[in-house]
């Protein structure tokens, strides 16, 4: 079933849409939650919160051409603060370690006012994805928002892990020269 179809049904408040949801996207949800807990139960759990949240939120949104990135950001919030309520990030060091790599490259957000100023900063991160190859975009995106390993990375487009370790180091140090260029740094 098409993504237009799905969102129609949901609009509609037809359960039917939560089985079709489940059936098409319910294993990839599962495995982006997984990469971030690191429990199966726990990545279960979020996705059926995905479920829940995708239930309230599609009226009055309609993500008809993006169903499965709109489905993917609610599990990956829901997956992160998941984490973070039960201390895992500190057990499990590898949000740290994807959080400090960016960290050379992206401000901190620390007030209010900085946060209001959170879409315009993803505004310019998207633009500077934009103007990459479609390659190197995949493999940020995949590294950055999914939280996958440079080895999983690697072993998906036949790459060594090196290559996309030096891909990912140059790439930030592309954005912190982009970010600085548009002022945000």
């Amino acid at each position: 079933m098409r993504d237009s179809e799905i969102v129609d049904l949901f609009l509609r408040r037809d359960e039917e849409a939560l089985r079709v949801v489940s059936d098409q996207y319910g294993t990839r949800l599962n495995h982006i939650s997984f990469r971030i807990t690191q429990d199966e139960q726990t990545a279960e759990e979020c996705v059926n919160d995905t479920y829940l949240e995708a239930w309230n939120r599609i009226p009055p949104s309609e993500p008809r051409e993006y169903l499965l990135a709109f489905l993917s950001k609610i599990i990956r919030a829901k997956s992160l603060n998941r984490c973070i309520y039960e201390h895992r990030c500190k057990r499990h060091a590898y949000v740290e370690e994807l959080s400090s790599e960016l960290e050379q490259c992206i401000p901190s957000k620390i007030s209010v006012e900085e946060e209001i100023e959170g879409k315009a900063f993803a505004e310019v991160v998207s633009r500077f994805l934009l103007a990459q190859p479609d390659e190197k975009r995949r493999v940020f995106v995949r590294r950055y928002f999914y939280m996958e390993n440079t080895s999983v990375i690697a072993a998906a487009y036949g790459f060594s892990d090196n290559k996309v370790r030096t891909m990912l180091s140059r790439m930030r140090k592309e954005l912190k020269s982009f970010l600085e260029k548009e002022d945000f740094l």
